[in-house]
C-alpha cells in the first residue's frame, strides 16, 4: 500500500497564486488586453492538476493540491500558465469563439514559455482519486449504470436519456 500524499501547504498555495497572478499580468501584456486578477482554490480531486471554470457568470481556477505537491515545481511551470492562458484567451477572444486547446490557446502558451501541450501523464501513485459513483437505470429492455453527473441532471434537471435500442426513456430502478 503506498502512502498518501499530503496537500501543499499555505505557503505553497501562495507562491501558486502569486504564479498565476504573474501569468495573468504576463498574458495582459502578451495578448495587449485588460485581464483582472482571477478566484483561485486548491479543491479539484481526481486526475487532473488544474481546471479553468466558468458558471454562471463566474471564472476561477482550481488546482488539486495533492498533484501540485507530488509535482509543484512542474505544475508551476506548466499547470499554472495552462489553466491562466485559457482564461486570458476567453477575457481576449470570447468563450465560444476559439477552441479550448486552438491556435490562439497555443501562441500564448508559447510566448509564456511553457509547452502548449494538453496533458500531463503522472504517477499518481499515493494522490487521491475521485471514483464514480454509478444509479442503475433501465428500460424495457436493458439495464444501464448511469453517472452520478447524468443521475443529477436527471434529478435537478429533469433530462432525459433513452435507450439506443427501443427508444424507451431510461427509469431509475
Amino acid at each position: 500500500m503506498s502512502e498518501l500524499v499530503t496537500p501543499i501547504d499555505a505557503q505553497q498555495q501562495r507562491m501558486v497564486m502569486a504564479r498565476t497572478d504573474h501569468y495573468v499580468l504576463l498574458a495582459a501584456d502578451i495578448l495587449q488586453c485588460d485581464i483582472d486578477a482571477i478566484p483561485v482554490t486548491f479543491d479539484l480531486k481526481g486526475r487532473a492538476a488544474g481546471m479553468y471554470c466558468v458558471r454562471q457568470g463566474k471564472q476561477w481556477i482550481r488546482y488539486n493540491p495533492y498533484i501540485f505537491a507530488k509535482y509543484f515545481h512542474d505544475n508551476l511551470q506548466q499547470t499554472v500558465p495552462h489553466e491562466v492562458a485559457h482564461y486570458a484567451i476567453d477575457q481576449a477572444f470570447g468563450q465560444h469563439n476559439i477552441r479550448p486547446h486552438g491556435r490562439e490557446w497555443q501562441a500564448l502558451m508559447q510566448a509564456m514559455g511553457a509547452e502548449p501541450t494538453r496533458t500531463c501523464t503522472y504517477d499518481l501513485q499515493g494522490v487521491p482519486l475521485r471514483r464514480l459513483q454509478y444509479h442503475s437505470y433501465a428500460c424495457a429492455c436493458s439495464h444501464y449504470q448511469l453517472t452520478q453527473r447524468r443521475h443529477n441532471r436527471i434529478m435537478r434537471d429533469g433530462v432525459r436519456y433513452y435507450c439506443r435500442k427501443c427508444k424507451q426513456a431510461l427509469v431509475l430502478k
